[in-house]
């Protein structure tokens, strides 16, 4: 499919599959579950794998043509015209230490473009939406970026510091001291936070495709834009190393701070 404008009837699916998964994360936050460490070192809960399980089977009978990437559950099709990526809660280590700063993911690759990307936080209730064609809503209303041409006018945000390596940690550390402000946590919330006008740059070094691909959509529907580090777009290649930022103004002065 080449892409173009999102058909309306994608956007419903993934925003009915989100939210519907949303009582999945409820039953499960603040409960007593079990954490496993994967391969990569970082954990998995039920609610993970209870979450992609339920999104994977709501495609498969409404799309069942279309390619599946998930975190948790691997990948189905992935040659097919339309590819949907799955993380089902962006920000484990928030879910089980009671933060309310996760979120589900869901996004839609044409190729090698993200056409629709969508962030739920269940607990909030807070959903934005991105799709091509379309401005980023958040809550059904439409939302923007804020302008802030200068890294000294603005709030800056990564997850933490303990996923990026010496190099990484440098470079950030250079883009935090010429910021107004810097923040820690926040995962996928960041994001959606940007687009809406309230972060003026979020920044992580270790993102695959299910933790940035419904991020670009939002960021980019409301103005913002989202590359790698190297200043490269983000398509189903990309990462580690992501930067979006809320004014593209902002791109040639912070792109050379981490290494674009």
């Amino acid at each position: 499919m080449t892409p173009g404008a999102c058909p309306p009837d994608l956007v419903e699916l993934a925003c009915d599959l989100a939210t519907s998964a949303g009582d999945i994360a409820r039953r499960h936050f603040r409960r007593k579950v079990t954490v496993d460490t994967k391969a990569d070192a970082s954990p998995v809960t039920i609610a993970d794998r209870e979450i992609e399980a339920f999104i994977r089977e709501g495609l498969g009978r409404r799309r069942p043509d279309d390619g599946i990437i998930g975190e948790e559950h691997g990948t189905e099709r992935t040659d097919a015209d339309l590819v949907w990526v799955i993380d089902p809660i962006d920000g484990t280590r928030a879910f089980i230490t009671g933060r309310p700063s996760f979120g589900t993911l869901i996004a839609c690759l044409a190729g090698d473009t993200p056409l629709l990307g969508v962030i739920f936080q269940p607990i909030t209730g807070d959903l934005w939406i991105g799709a091509t064609g379309r401005p980023t809503t958040h809550n059904g209303a439409a939302v923007t970026t804020r302008a802030c041409p200068r890294l000294a006018q603005a709030r800056i945000a990564t997850t933490s510091p303990a996923t990026m390596t010496d190099g990484e940690k440098a470079a950030f550390a250079t883009l935090s001291a010429g910021a107004l402000d810097t923040l820690y946590g926040g995962d996928c919330y960041n994001y959606g936070l940007l687009a809406s006008g309230f972060l003026d740059i979020a920044t992580d070094c270790s993102m695959q495709i299910y933790d940035y691909a419904a991020l670009v959509p939002v960021v980019e529907g409301a103005g913002g834009r989202m590359v790698q580090w190297s200043g490269a777009p983000l398509g189903r290649s990309g990462g580690p190393r992501v930067l979006a930022v809320g004014d593209p103004a902002l791109l040639p002065e912070v792109l050379p701070l981490v290494g674009g």
